[in-house]
């Protein structure tokens, strides 16, 4: 049987194919999982929506419409897996709200959600994160008009038709029922994530009394090496973190690829001392960093551009510029002020520092808790002696970044879902500045206007793939630019994605600068024929 496939542009390298429901959208993901079409990275499942990555040296977007829609679907082969019984205490902020939406008592929500069967559909958003279908089609409730800052793990939530588990404290818009104290994710256990693709779920209410399993997300403590010699952090105005160029090939755990906010950034610090341009560095957020060397080292500053002083071990104070390796003796002490313009500095040390990797990365993702924990006053960090070429002899030119007085200009690509919105709100986006707020982080950069973006499509979106740029906007109207930590699916529309050469710009935007969007692609969905 024909049936249609509908292309939308996703950002520089990625489009996100619309389908029809999710049994079809678990179809073409088999299907061209297993298929050999040459150019695709990764492909994250959504509910209706699968998100292509490519390589755009390898292949282009229309010679990748017409492969992907050439693949002829199989049969939906059931999915085998296993039955989990999750305890969970039903104590959740939103449970009178759901009661209320679905017209039942709270005392009916509960035994209808403790005695339905849940299937994992597909994983997403965060590691361990898996989105569930329901036996029981009365669960479909509408996400919150605006989603929270943070939700504590272990909450059990229901959005849409759909029902998950947050792994670790996150935003999210879900609606709250209760919590769990069984872990989602795991580094220690063979599979850290506690579900896959198939497995079905019975949850049991508990008392609070029986909930006594600790729910612990496990972070790499690397920075805590007493009595070693190396560098001793002695301040950290906030946690620094470090970062490489991340973990890509990992959407299939829920695992975003995370890494340097600003990578451009982080390959000119590793290139003023001659590492590779993979090597982990500290990023550090608006200065206020300081650290002694109990052994000489040579180090390099690249980012938002800093105050650099070296105290000397016979008490002189030097100011060192950016963007050049700087050697230090043991017995210094390297301070860091806060940059003028820009946010995120990255400290680079020759031969890189001794840290672990997990899933093949020494990244920290603030929204996953995967990789080494922040680094803080009175942590000593080791250096790594890796392997490196010679230093850069000339210094790099130091990059324009904005101060929070100015506007900044972020080229985009309109799409996946800028047909969800009113003409007047596309007008809007792109014509009226909009302002970086303080509650911006790693995950994203949240802006304000004078004029929210009213939606013309007031449906409930079901989740899917999003990207590094892209810029969801919620009920309230109001965009979130989305960074290096955010979430592989989400539930609310993206209205545009910003280009590629603009990202580690994005990244470097401080608190209170005025954005506005420079619209370079209009949006340009393409439909396709395919036999189902």
């Amino acid at each position: 049987m024909l049936k249609t496939l509908q292309f939308l542009p996703a950002g520089s390298n990625r489009f996100l194919i619309d389908l029809d429901d999710l049994d079809t959208t678990i179809q073409l993901f088999d299907a061209l999982s297993i298929s050999s079409i040459k150019g695709i990275v990764e492909i994250v499942p959504g509910a209706r929506t699968l998100l292509v990555t490519y390589d755009p040296l390898v292949t282009l977007p229309r010679d990748l419409y017409e492969a992907i829609s050439s693949v002829t679907l199989e049969d939906l082969v059931e999915r085998s897996g296993v039955l989990v019984e999750i305890p969970v205490r039903y104590d959740g902020e939103d449970l009178s709200y759901v009661a209320e939406y679905l017209g039942w008592t709270v005392d009916k929500v509960i035994q209808r959600h403790s005695e339905a069967t849940f299937t994992v559909a597909f994983t997403g958003f965060a590691p361990g994160f898996a989105y569930m279908t329901c036996d029981d089609p009365a669960f479909e409730v509408p996400r919150r008009d605006s989603p929270r800052t943070r939700i504590p793990a272990g909450s059990v939530a229901l959005a849409g038709r759909f029902c998950g588990i947050y792994p670790s404290d996150t935003p999210g818009g879900w609606q709250l029922l209760g919590t769990t104290t069984v872990p989602m994710w795991d580094v220690n256990r063979e599979r850290a994530a506690l579900f896959s693709p198939g497995d079905r779920v019975r949850f049991r209410a508990i008392t609070e009394a029986e909930a006594s399993l600790v729910l612990s997300n496990e972070k790499c403590d690397v920075a805590k090496n007493t009595g070693r010699l190396g560098l001793k952090v002695l301040s950290s105005d906030r946690p620094a973190l470090f970062q490489d160029l991340g973990r890509p090939g990992n959407a299939h755990q829920g695992v975003s690829q995370s890494g340097a906010a600003d990578q451009e950034a982080l390959r000119d610090a590793n290139s003023l001392v001659g590492n590779p341009p993979t090597t982990a560095a500290i990023e550090i957020t608006y200065g206020g960093f300081s650290l002694r060397t109990d052994v000489p080292i040579t180090l390099a500053v690249a980012g938002a551009p800093t105050p650099i002083t070296i105290f000397t071990a016979d008490g002189r104070s030097l100011l060192i510029s950016n963007e050049m390796p700087i050697a230090l003796d043991a017995g210094e002490t390297l301070s860091l002020g806060a940059p003028p313009t820009g946010v995120r500095t990255y400290l680079a040390l020759r031969g890189g520092y001794e840290v672990p990797e997990v899933l093949g990365s020494s990244s920290t993702d603030t929204l996953a808790k995967i990789g080494p924990a922040p680094i803080t006053a009175g942590d000593v960090i080791v250096p790594g002696h890796g392997s490196c070429s010679a230093v850069n002899a000339h210094p790099l030119a130091i990059p324009s970044l904005p101060k929070g007085s100015d506007t900044v200009v972020l080229d985009v690509i309109m799409g996946p879902r800028t047909d969800w919105f009113t003409p007047e709100a596309i007008r809007t986006f792109v014509e009226q500045p909009w302002t970086v707020t303080p509650e911006s982080s790693r995950v994203g950069v949240r802006l304000h206007g004078l004029t929210g973006l009213e939606r013309d499509n007031v449906e409930e979106l079901p989740s899917e793939g999003t990207s590094r740029g892209s810029i969801q906007v919620p009920r309230n109207g109001q965009p979130v630019l989305f960074l290096a930590d955010h979430p592989i699916t989400g539930g609310y529309p993206v209205i545009a994605v910003v280009a590629d050469h603009h990202l580690s710009l994005a990244a470097q935007l401080p608190i209170g600068v005025r954005v506005r969007f420079n619209l370079i692609a209009n949006f340009d969905p393409q439909v396709k024929e395919f036999d189902r």
